[in-house]
């Protein structure tokens, strides 16, 4: 007869998982051991928990798939407290099968009450102590997943997992609490202000969140912005969701180019669809002139502290989209065009060749300007790699790579933690599955790389090819920034430029140092020529500032 942790490890292969990101310790080891061994389940064992919901995390963004991640009790469960976060605020769907310290023990010293620390991170909890109801929490953490948008932690002792399981029927998986509701269509009276708004802009703009590629929105937003003679734009989340448009802006909110930051200032009318509007996208301080419109299945008054848009329309993204361009339709007549006179040959050029950011700055012989570090990848890696980015200053310059699609763009920057690049790139590595021959490009500041270093041995285990791209300005670049501009002394935040290169080495990766651009296309080149992954220690100047970072230190970094 079956051991429970058996069953338990079948039903999540029910439920369509092929990969877990796994730490084992007592009260998980039973369990990942019998999921790794079912057909077709591949397994990435990291070296922190930290890295097994991070990973997922960026599993979840690469492929949209309900991600796993498993860990022990206890301390295991602890070590999760930075990753959940930012899954739960990136409204991400994940299980995290965790174990729990024996139910029947009279001491167990890793024993903790696990529930609150889960649910003070926004993710839920699900304490499965019903060996009868086991197969009801398993399929109750998934749908909530699925539905809800978020992590769901499922907490099982690990003492019950080496029972006997007796069945008397198949799992049944969570897609029997699935109601057949279809897509969610608007109220045909706020599509008709939506349209008159719409008609009436004479500079209009189509934003688009993470909401339009989970719909398959993509092609009607297109259609309605070309119909309504406006400009097209995206989150950082769906960076790269309009790049094959002549008028696609780019990355709305904090991470402006100069271009997109101008254009803005006027737009007229914002129609913003699939996105919530957070604070570092729909900031009021970004387009203070515009009639905002927002197009979302959830969309909310008050979000982080502002008034989200002025007219709310709940749908499903593309239906909602083709309910509008209907509507434009009906109102004008086909082919009759809208006010809207900001679309321009003149600025179709300045999209097509302006960079992002042109500041000056002086910067010391021996070190690079990360614009033109990033400009001179950008040239060399073929656009269907993955992009996989960290956090922090650095994060904005390779934000801008040109002509590269959301679908190979990785970051999760909702909760603003660094030191998640690695797990991110692990995440991305697993779900192409490409070994050897994997096209995964990661851009991690060398204060965010230290975070988790130990993953280098994880790659190398793996034997994933990623190309690690280390943005080395020698301290943490957001805080000595701050520092410098309120005046204080900055020498707290500097820690020198670690050798990464020779820290690949000792993991038996490979590893250079960049000092000078002109030298990236053969770099590139012996790279793409083997299998194994490389640390590129890219030596960039301190001295370069970020447009996002000048806006707040502009404002006054304390006054959100």
């Amino acid at each position: 007869m079956p051991k429970l942790y058996e069953a338990l490890a079948e039903a999540f292969l029910a439920e369509g998982v092929d990969t877990q990101f796994v730490l084992m310790g007592d009260g998980n080891m039973h369990w990942s051991t019998a999921f790794s061994k079912l057909p077709g389940v591949h397994s990435c064992h990291v070296r922190h928990e930290h890295s097994t919901v991070a990973a997922a995390t960026a599993y979840n963004v690469a492929t949209n798939k309900v991600a796993v991640a498993s860990v022990t009790c206890g301390p295991g469960v602890t070590q999760l407290m930075t990753a959940l976060p930012a899954a739960v605020r990136a409204r991400l769907p994940m299980v995290v099968f965790a174990g729990e310290s024996p139910i029947n023990a009279k001491y167990y010293n890793q024993a903790i009450d696990q529930a609150p620390l889960v649910t003070a991170t926004g993710a839920r909890y699900i304490a499965a102590h019903s060996v009868p109801r086991m197969m009801d929490y398993v399929r109750e953490a998934f749908h909530i997943a699925k539905t809800e948008r978020q992590p769901v932690v499922l907490g099982i002792p690990y003492d019950l997992q080496k029972v006997e399981h007796m069945a008397n029927q198949p799992y049944e998986t969570s897609e029997m609490y699935q109601p057949k509701a279809g897509r969610m269509h608007p109220d045909p009276d706020l599509i008709a202000e939506a349209v008159e708004k719409l008609a009436a802009a004479k500079r209009p703009i189509v934003l688009g969140g993470r909401g339009v590629m989970y719909s398959g929105a993509r092609e009607a937003v297109i259609a309605l912005a070309d119909r309504c003679g406006a400009l097209l734009s995206n989150t950082l989340p769906a960076r790269g969701l309009f790049h094959d448009h002549p008028y696609g802006l780019g990355i709305t909110g904090s991470y402006f180019t100069s271009l997109g930051r101008e254009i803005y200032e006027t737009a007229d009318v914002v129609l913003a669809v699939g996105t919530s509007l957070s604070y570092y996208v729909g900031g009021g301080h970004f387009w203070p002139k515009a009639y905002k419109i927002q197009l979302d299945d959830a969309p909310r008054g008050l979000r982080d502290g502002m008034k989200a848009a002025d007219l709310y329309v709940k749908a499903d993204a593309r239906v909602g989209v083709e309910a509008i361009l209907a509507g434009i339709d009906k109102k004008l007549g086909a082919g009759k065009p809208t006010a809207a006179t900001i679309r321009t040959k003149e600025l179709a050029h300045r999209i097509a060749t302006e960079p992002a950011d042109s500041m000056e700055f002086d910067v010391a012989p021996g070190v690079l300007d990360p614009r033109k570090a990033i400009e001179a990848i950008d040239a060399v890696v073929p656009k269907d790699w993955d992009i996989v980015v960290g956090g922090g200053h650095q994060a904005y310059f390779n934000a801008q790579m040109r002509g590269r699609p959301a679908e190979r763009y990785t970051t999760v920057r909702e909760f603003g933690a660094v030191g998640n690049g690695l797990s991110y790139a692990l995440g991305v590595a697993a779900a192409r599955r490409q070994g050897p021959g994997g096209k995964v490009v990661l851009f991690e500041g060398d204060g965010g790389l230290l975070f988790n270093i130990q993953e280098l041995e994880t790659i190398k285990r793996q034997g994933y090819r990623i190309l690690i791209c280390a943005m080395n300005d020698g301290g943490y670049g957001s805080e000595f920034h701050k520092l410098r501009a309120d005046g204080l002394d900055d020498s707290l935040a500097i820690f020198g430029r670690p050798a990464f290169e020779n820290i690949a080495r000792g993991f038996g990766l490979r590893g250079n140092e960049v000092r000078d651009v002109a030298a990236i296309p053969k770099l590139f080149a012996d790279f793409e020529s083997q299998g194994e992954t490389e640390i590129w220690n890219i030596q960039i100047s301190d001295r370069i500032i970020a447009p996002v970072m000048r806006q707040t230190v502009k404002r006054g970094h304390g006054n959100m």
